[in-house]
């Protein structure tokens, strides 16, 4: 069976950067066609090209989510679904999905996901007499995986949020109530945290794991760099092209705006209204 042709879309650059290392674990043979982080150029390329053999997806993308590729293209590849979100199982259950895989993505779970698919290709490309004769496994198992995943990824009751976090300064280590987190950022791979006296501390998280830890009542992912929680949000700012400028507090730098996408606007104007 000739090696895997795999196409990315994910719009974080040490999340494609980790995956792509996880695949070289799992499928050493596979080879990696694009990386897309839009909808509009994931739309793009698989107009213009053939269809790969295997799509591995997030679900939030640069200008929307990719769901919207796979509702508005004829998409015939398999996805797997690799996200920090839950809540959007059921559509991708729709979206040629055999797997759902939450992020922060382990290397069994990939492995076992691509297991599910070599096992279909195989059955798909059987001898015509056999695989007329044997029981649909195929199809089975691409309903039952899809809904294992599905099933796995529906609410359940939460856990406790993140209350906490242990923060250097010098040789010491200290509890930081995560209520004194301003805002995250991230930058070159390192994430760092402001704490609303103006402090600031780098953590050994990534921005998909803050999510998922800490109350989303409180904190939101305004971009790709940035989590703020809701007392740190002064007021937003109409900019060009529908996008917000968020005013902070403490202000991130004197160079650095934080702006939100028309696509995202108004998540965040309904999470500052509560």
């Amino acid at each position: 069976m000739s090696p895997l042709r795999i196409l990315i879309l994910e719009d974080e650059y040490p999340a494609a950067e980790r995956l792509q290392r996880l695949l070289t674990q799992a499928a050493p043979t596979a080879q990696v066609l694009a990386v897309l982080d839009t909808v509009a150029g994931a739309q793009a390329w698989l107009d213009t090209h053939p269809a790969p053999d295997l799509i591995l997806s997030d679900i939030q993308l640069a200008d929307g989510l990719s769901l919207d590729v796979f509702a508005q293209t004829l998409v015939r590849s398999p996805v797997i679904f690799t996200t920090a979100y839950d809540q959007y199982a059921l559509q991708a259950f729709r979206a040629n999905s055999i797997d759902y895989l939450l992020k922060p993505l382990k290397l069994t779970e990939l492995q076992a996901a691509l297991l599910k698919l070599k096992i279909m290709r195989q059955e798909f490309t059987a001898e015509p007499d056999a695989a007329q004769n044997a029981p649909p496994t195929s199809e089975l198992l691409t309903h039952n995986f899809s809904l294992e995943r599905l099933l796995d990824a529906l609410p359940r009751p939460q856990r406790p949020h993140k209350t906490r976090f242990l923060v250097r300064q010098g040789e010491t280590l200290l509890p930081l109530p995560a209520t004194e987190a301003a805002w995250f950022w991230s930058r070159h791979e390192t994430v760092t945290l402001a704490t609303h006296d103006g402090r600031r501390f780098v953590v050994d998280y990534t921005l998909e794991q803050l999510e998922t830890l800490l109350d989303p009542a409180l904190f939101f992912r305004l971009n790709r760099q940035l989590l703020a929680q809701l007392p740190a949000v002064r007021r937003l700012v109409p900019h060009f092209g529908g996008k917000l400028l968020v005013e902070l507090s403490p202000t991130p730098s004197a160079a650095d705006e934080v702006l939100v996408s028309k696509e995202k606007a108004s998540a965040v104007k309904s999470w500052l209204e509560g």
